[in-house]
């Protein structure tokens, strides 16, 4: 009886250990894309279909932080399959009819210009204070409204930074710029609620600085205002039985010298870097680098990495199914495409046998 009963707890310990295994092993696919209020529910279903056919696993979902538009599309996808994210635009909130209301929300660069009515490199670069308590809490108020809606897996954060102030390297010639430093119109936010902020814990100005850009304690200072934002909208879609994802800058080394973004100290589920190569003039092995440079950082943390995909970038299918194999080689447990749109038949078919082979 006694070898009997040994047998069965051995064989059940292996049966959990194998089941644990496949678990960490398993390897996901996603595609953001953009939701229409004016779109139809067949067409909807047609869209979804597509991305379940080709193995995809989730979608990651922008509805213009419309919950009403979600609750409407989260049952058209989990009826084919697929896992939902709501994706949100966080401080970056272009066309908000409520932030528009209040210019004083709005954060105002070096020179003193507010992205209220001068907005740096594009018109839609609408770009909300983390700092001031007016426009911090309503975009968290966004962030639980979506959190609320049955049926999500998580409350998705993109340009949860601020603006650029160092553009991709391929970008540059699209503006005419030329940004070897810190330019004072595309440094943000020194409004009047960030001086003071910043001045009530370190007892000096930044506007009086000789070189803010080698002043770490500003620097640090805009770090932890978009780490505060983050840690509480955590608190927010847990509350509410929900995840807290976001789309980053490929590493956090690059993410804190380009949008002040240090995501590997942020309270947060998992991160999808948009390790978008042709945006840096870079090789495809870099999507491997990038994935591992964030997955090191991250190491003894709970937060995991799913590598983004720029699809225009790739020359072609066979780069694609080599970006795939990089991220997992390099330690992420999936990958995501931007966008839906750009997805051909020919890449959907190369999706599908990619994964079939990683079995």
């Amino acid at each position: 009886m006694k070898l009997t009963k040994l047998l069965f707890f051995l064989l059940s310990l292996s049966v959990l250990s194998c089941g644990k295994k496949e678990s960490q092993t398993t390897f996901k696919f996603g595609v953001w894309t953009t939701a229409d209020a004016k779109k139809s529910d067949a067409d909807y279903t047609k869209e979804f279909k597509k991305y379940k056919n080709a193995g995809i696993d989730e979608v990651l979902i922008n509805t213009g932080a419309d919950p009403k538009l979600l609750k409407k599309v989260v049952p058209l996808a989990t009826k084919e399959g697929l896992k939902v994210h709501a994706w949100i635009m966080a401080m970056n909130r272009p066309g908000d009819s409520v932030a528009l209301q209040h210019p004083e929300w709005y954060q105002v660069s070096k020179e003193g210009k507010s992205c209220f009515d001068n907005r740096p490199y594009v018109d839609y670069y609408q770009w909300l204070c983390p700092t001031r308590k007016e426009s911090r809490n309503h975009v968290l108020h966004l962030v639980e409204e979506l959190a609320k809606v049955e049926g999500i897996k998580s409350v998705h954060l993109d340009y949860i930074r601020f603006p650029d102030i160092f553009l991709p390297i391929s970008l540059l010639p699209k503006y005419n710029l030329v940004q070897d430093v810190e330019l004072p119109q595309f440094d943000f936010c020194y409004c009047d609620e960030c001086v003071k902020a910043f001045g009530k814990i370190h007892h000096k100005n930044p506007k009086e600085s000789h070189n803010t850009s080698i002043d770490m304690e500003w620097k640090n200072f805009r770090l932890n205002a978009i780490r505060a934002v983050v840690d509480d909208a955590y608190e927010i879609a847990h509350k509410h039985n929900k995840q807290l994802t976001a789309a980053v800058f490929p590493y956090p080394e690059m993410a804190d010298h380009m949008v002040r973004q240090r995501w590997d100290k942020w309270n947060i589920d998992e991160v999808y870097p948009m390790i978008y190569h042709s945006f840096y003039d870079e090789e495809i092995d870099w999507v491997g680098y990038a994935t591992k440079q964030g997955v090191t950082d991250l190491q003894d943390k709970k937060t995991k990495i799913n590598t983004g995909i720029y699809i225009p970038g790739l020359k072609n299918d066979k780069e694609l199914k080599e970006a795939i194999l990089l991220a997992k080689e390099n330690g992420a447990i999936g990958v995501t495409f931007f966008d839906g749109n750009a997805l051909s038949e020919s890449n959907l078919k190369t999706i599908k046998e990619t994964k079939a082979g990683l079995k």
